[in-house]
């Protein structure tokens, strides 16, 4: 049983990049759709942040990846998304096209990048520490727990302020890594409500239609509807990302080879370390 994985936002762009007719495609989709030209990896119209380019980078290379995998004649069973990378996603499972998979990251992370011009946010990776004391030193320092990749890869989202306190609170703890990167708002907290009704209003004007192919959400493990991707896709920004517990569930459920849709192999990555986990355990 197939599962397609779909990452979030890639830290950097990786290059050279493909040439053939499906990235030709893609490439001229996303820069109709959003104006960013994925050759030059810059915008033809206007100007958006850092990190809304790599969210578009992101969605894009992701469907470029799925096009290639279903031409080779590889199909998902199933599918998995982390984070951002639900709007690829949605386009994999045939809930909606793959033009308004990239408008929608587009948009949505414009909407980010507003909330980063009020504040400074930052997220944090944790690498080495369990939940419970990384939770405690998050809490300590207002900021809180976003993505639970595995039992000791944690990412952290929050002001830059507590960030940075955070980050030497958990290296004095024993991680063997802290690490803080800028970002335009911090995703997958409670932080994120403010955005509730724009991304509310942005998601409502696209229709979804029900998945030929089951997808599975980060947040519950259930498979979504086509009723519940705008209420998800609001929902999504304000909770954690619980990658180690979709993992679990998807090997229960069947799946048995894991595909990463995307730019880079984090994800991959993670499940080696839940089976490595699981199995010393």
């Amino acid at each position: 049983m197939n599962c397609f994985m779909f990452p979030g936002q890639p830290l950097s762009f990786v290059t050279p990049l493909p040439d053939d007719p499906d990235f030709a495609e893609i490439a001229r989709m996303t820069e109709e759709r959003t104006s960013l030209d994925l050759v030059a990896l810059a915008w033809t119209k206007g100007e958006q942040t850092e990190n809304v380019k790599l969210q578009v980078y992101g969605a894009a290379m992701s469907l470029y990846r799925n096009r290639r995998l279903l031409s080779e004649g590889v199909r998902p069973d199933i599918i998995a998304e982390h984070s951002m990378g639900i709007y690829p996603a949605l386009a994999a499972c045939g809930s909606i096209a793959e033009e308004d998979a990239l408008e929608l990251v587009y948009r949505i992370g414009v909407r980010f990048s507003r909330m980063g011009g009020k504040n400074v946010y930052s997220l944090g990776s944790v690498i080495g520490l369990t939940l419970e004391p990384l939770s405690a030193i998050a809490a300590n320092n207002g900021i809180y727990m976003a993505n639970l990749n595995t039992s000791r890869h944690f990412l952290l989202s929050g002001a830059s302020s507590g960030m940075e306190n955070a980050m030497a609170e958990a290296l004095a703890g024993g991680a063997f890594s802290a690490k803080a990167f800028p970002c335009d708002a911090p995703l997958h907290s409670p932080l994120m409500a403010e955005l509730a009704a724009p991304i509310g209003e942005i998601c409502g004007e696209f229709r979804f239609r029900e998945p030929s192919v089951p997808i599975l959400d980060h947040i519950d493990q259930k498979r979504l509807k086509a009723s519940e991707m705008a209420s998800f896709m609001v929902r999504e920004l304000s909770l954690p990302v619980y990658w180690e517990r979709s993992y679990l569930s998807l090997k229960v459920g069947g799946a048995g080879k894991f595909l990463e849709v995307g730019s880079g192999d984090s994800l991959k990555k993670f499940n080696r370390w839940i089976d490595n986990e699981n199995r010393s355990g």
